[in-house]
This record gives C-alpha cells, sequence and structure tokens, in this order.
C-alpha cells in the first residue's frame, strides 16, 4: 500500500479537497482508503443502540456488520492510541491509503494551506511536507524543493499524488 498524508489547520480545505481526489483515484482502477487522526473524541455509537450497550458493558471490541457495510468499534480503554503504522495494518490491501492528519508522522505530505486563515505554514517544521496547496500564494513564496498546486485544481493535485506514489 502506497501511503500519502495531508496536513493543514482546521477549516483549510483537507477534508474538500480529499473528498474531490478519492473519485479521481477510483476513476484510474485504483482502490483507495482512508484513515483520519481525530484530535477529540469521537463516538459513532449512540446511546441506547444495543452495540453501544455492549460495549458499556465491557466489550473490548464490537463489530457490527449488514449487507451494506461493516463498521469495527475498538475501545482502548486507557490504553495508549495506537500509532499510524498500526492503525495501516488494520486496512484491508488497497492501492492507496490517504492520511489525513498525523500531522508529525514521516510520511509524504501535502499542506493545505490558506493564507487568510492566518496561521503559519507547517512546512517549515516538517520535513515530510513534499507540497503545498494553496489558493491565493505565488509559487515563488514556496522553497524550489516544493511543489506548489492550486487547493481548486483536483486533477493537478491528484496527478501529483499518484505521480509522487508512482502509480500513474
Amino acid at each position: 500500500m502506497k501511503v500519502f498524508g495531508f496536513a493543514g489547520y482546521s477549516g483549510s480545505g483537507k477534508t474538500t479537497l480529499i473528498e474531490q481526489i478519492i473519485p479521481r483515484i477510483v476513476v484510474q482502477g485504483l482502490r483507495v482508503s482512508l484513515i483520519k487522526h481525530a484530535h477529540h473524541g469521537f463516538d459513532i455509537d449512540r446511546p441506547g443502540k444495543d452495540s453501544f450497550r455492549h460495549r458499556e458493558a465491557g466489550c473490548s471490541e464490537v463489530l457490527l456488520t449488514s449487507d451494506s457495510r461493516w463498521v469495527l468499534m475498538h475501545e482502548l480503554r486507557g490504553a495508549p492510541e495506537p500509532d499510524l503504522f498500526t492503525q495501516l495494518q488494520v486496512l484491508s490491501p488497497c492501492d492507496v491509503v490517504l492520511v489525513e492528519g498525523f500531522k508529525s508522522v514521516p510520511i509524504p505530505k501535502l499542506e493545505v494551506y490558506r493564507p487568510s486563515h492566518g496561521r503559519p505554514l507547517i512546512f517549515p517544521e516538517n520535513p515530510h511536507v513534499v507540497a503545498i496547496a494553496t489558493d491565493t500564494m505565488p509559487a515563488k513564496a514556496f522553497p524550489p524543493h516544493l511543489t506548489h498546486l492550486d487547493v481548486n485544481d483536483p486533477d493537478r493535485v491528484t496527478n501529483f499524488i499518484l505521480g509522487f506514489l508512482e502509480l500513474a
């Protein structure tokens, strides 16, 4: 599996860009999966549902399945959060794993940057950023070793990622 990450501050457009890239990868005949890191606790289950009640009763894992999809919920119960490489082992085989978040993990990343948000760039402190997608800054504003992309051109961003991963 080839792994490629997306980094950027909340509201920069990472999710929107990834949402546009996924079908462009799929149309190439490639199987794509995604891992998204959540900074805050989350729950995909709801109180009162059987699966929620089973987890509350003490199950370490609950697998829900139907004719449309399945999901495995794993309770950490105080154990440390698994790292990205451990989580990658849980995924079914695919061609490309896109990763949203995990800013400091050593995988190639595209920084999604919007100057209007007033946040600093990530790449100066993160050697794993290989490209920047932005909406207003010219290419000359970035070092020559970083590929400059228009965040509003998902075709070009997809082509860059597939080329970088040697899948195009």
